[in-house]
């Protein structure tokens, strides 16, 4: 603001519109083992089809952690997913190609592509690329035919295109070979009519060259036949052949020139999509030399393109394709990695949520536990208590609930899987295990419930109970392992341990909303223990805005200002049944001014669920009024 002495009209702005954000559910996070993607590293999935895409489908090995994943997203639309590393490999690409020297076939592991991420789905990939040159290839003109004989009899007196080999004579062994498996021929004239055929196989054949009763070098290539083809012997010198690159329907025309090419991701096995030979990816038109850009001046070099366009592969060698005009260069040679991930790896895989200012997330889904809880041990020690701000979901092991044991038994080792995890407000434990169908496999599996419980716990407001028939009915559900006797939730529940159960007419329901601080307190709840993660989160927020701001009663009056109609909507939304906020002197003492800070005391009393509902039924003489007698009920 200028300094004026003399008359003038001086502006001052004042900004009165701060306000505390509204309540929201950030997304839960999962870390775990996957059959594919980055690795430590969050990414944020909002469908199970996503999922599937993004990390792959479930196995033997990790169905557990998939569908905990999965039934999560079948209430919400956003989780960040961490594949944990198990060391393996990624695929590399192998090509077999003509050795003229030694009349074989050279297998080299030095290709120009690998696989995007660790792990054996990497396998399944191929890449097919062609530049102008390799796109499409007259082999021989009218009247040019190198094959002075199609069958190996004497004595025939036709061809029959069916099943047999085409000799071609290349001269040029640097281009070797001029065919390759999975190319298209187009075969002969416009009398006899044209027919594409495709190459299966090649082989390097030597045959006896009539014109000088001589040995010469010639290729063999093996090529299938859609229906038979009929040229009399005489006629063979009045055939064509082209030879056009495997994928060359996909794209509207050849490459530019031979600095570009045409690139292709294949799912070769089916793997990956299901259909073998299913094209994953297609890059169009993308430049061979570095640096090259397209007229709206975006990266048109194609290590780039891959690099920021491919979610299957990666460039590695560059140079690989100066040597080429087209290539068909299959990915092998990855490993998963051995077992489980490791306590060691799972944990670097939830360390990337560590950092609330990095990445706001709500709740934390255990996916497959261990019988030692030493996972659920450590997201609850090194990421609940120390973020304050996010609930993990937890289930027993597998072992506890899922074995043939009497029910007894399970509830004992379930009770007992609680007694190893530390006391905390931050964490929710339910009772076990549910059987849900594995489409991708075609199987029922057994799958920890961790993820259903996070997923009520998103559909309803933080200061809300998830549980009951009304909100707390389960999905994707056949049967429970553990299905407890109300006895048996007695004891669960005074365990902490919140009972899933199965009550006719009613379906598969969550019983239970404790925490497990293990004391009596408004904090083992977890609608409470929710709420005032809400409230500490969003208030915090707001008043960052007062940072650098003078501690006086205007600002203290301003700070009280925009937390009370926060709290009051809040109230009336019968999440809170009282509050108060004093920021005023009475805490902001000189002493506190002088420290250079700025307190408020924000007093809650949040509303409770009702976990017992006592009902008394009286009956009264014909003759009594209810009023002398209803005082004296309580």
């Amino acid at each position: 603001m200028a300094f004026s002495v003399s008359p003038s009209v001086i502006i001052r702005e004042v900004d009165a519109s701060a306000a505390v954000p509204a309540i929201a559910t950030p997304p839960a996070a999962i870390a775990g083992d996957f059959k594919w993607g980055p690795t430590n590293e969050s990414i944020l999935i909002s469908s199970e089809t996503e999922l599937v895409n993004r990390f792959g489908k479930p196995d033997d090995t990790n169905f557990e952690t998939f569908f905990v994943a999965a039934d999560y997203l079948s209430y919400a639309n956003a989780l960040y997913v961490s594949r944990a590393s198990k060391g393996g490999l990624k695929a590399v690409t192998v090509n077999d190609y003509p050795d003229p020297a030694n009349n074989a076939l050279t297998i080299a592991q030095d290709g120009g592509f690998e696989g995007l991420y660790e792990g054996t789905l990497g396998n399944n990939l191929s890449v097919a690329w062609t530049n102008n040159t390799g796109f499409e290839t007259a082999l021989a003109g009218v009247g040019d035919i190198p094959a002075t004989r199609i069958t190996d009899s004497e004595e025939a007196v036709a061809f029959t295109f069916l099943s047999k080999s085409i000799y071609f004579e290349v001269t040029d062994v640097n281009r070797l070979p001029s065919v390759a498996a999975g190319d298209s021929l187009r075969i002969g004239n416009p009398s006899q009519g044209y027919q594409d055929l495709t190459v299966v196989t090649w082989s390097e054949q030597e045959i006896l060259n009539q014109a000088n009763n001589a040995i010469t070098d010639a290729w063999t290539y093996t090529v299938s036949f859609s229906q038979s083809y009929l040229l009399a012997e005489e006629d063979a010198s009045k055939l064509s052949i082209d030879r056009k690159w495997k994928y060359h329907a996909n794209f509207p025309s050849a490459p530019t020139d031979d600095n570009h090419i045409h690139l292709i991701v294949i799912d070769q096995d089916g793997g990956i999509s299901g259909t073998p030979g299913y094209i994953l990816e297609t890059f169009d038109n993308i430049a061979k030399l570095d640096g090259s850009v397209l007229s709206d001046g975006r990266t048109n070099y194609y290590a780039d393109v891959i690099e920021n366009g491919s979610a299957y592969v990666a460039t590695a060698n560059t140079t690989w394709l100066w040597s080429k005009d087209y290539a068909y260069e299959s990915l092998s040679t990855a490993t998963d990695g051995v077992g489980s991930p490791t306590l060691g790896q799972i944990s670097l895989a939830w360390d990337v949520f560590k950092n609330p200012n990095e990445i706001d997330i709500s709740f934390a889904l255990q996916g497959k536990g261990d019988d030692n809880a030493v996972t659920a041990n450590y997201i609850i020690s090194n990421l609940c208590e120390t973020r304050k701000d996010i609930v993990a979901f937890v289930s027993p092991s597998k072992e506890a609930c899922v074995d043939e044991l009497i029910n007894g038994e399970k509830l004992n080792k379930i009770i007992a899987y609680r007694n190893k995890l530390q006391n905390s407000s931050y964490w929710f434990m339910d009772s076990g295990y549910k059987y849900r169908y594995d489409k991708y496999n075609d199987k029922y599996r057994w799958v920890p419930l961790n993820g259903d419980m996070a997923g009520l716990s998103s559909r309803v407001e933080p200061y809300e109970s998830p549980a009951g028939f009304r909100k707390g009915v389960i999905k994707n559900v056949v049967k429970l392992a553990f299905n407890p006797t109300k006895a048996q939730r007695d004891v669960m529940y005074s365990s902490d341990i919140n009972p899933v159960m199965s009550q006719v007419g009613q379906g598969i329901v969550l019983f239970g909303d404790k925490t497990g601080l293990g004391l009596p307190s408004a904090f083992d709840r977890l609608n409470v223990r929710r709420l005032f993660i809400a409230v500490e989160k969003a208030i915090a927020n707001a008043a960052q805005s007062f940072l650098f701001e003078l501690n006086d009663e205007f600002t203290q009056t301003q700070f009280k200002n925009i937390v009370e109609p926060f709290l009051r909507e809040i109230q009336g939304r019968r999440g809170i049944t009282d509050f108060r906020v004093v920021s005023d002197g009475t805490v902001n003492t000189g002493e506190v001014i002088d420290q250079n800070k700025f307190k408020a005391n924000i007093f809650i009393k949040p509303a409770r669920s009702i976990n017992v509902i006592e009902l008394t039924f009286v009956a009264t003489r014909t003759g009594i009024e209810f009023d002398e007698i209803v005082g004296s009920l309580s």
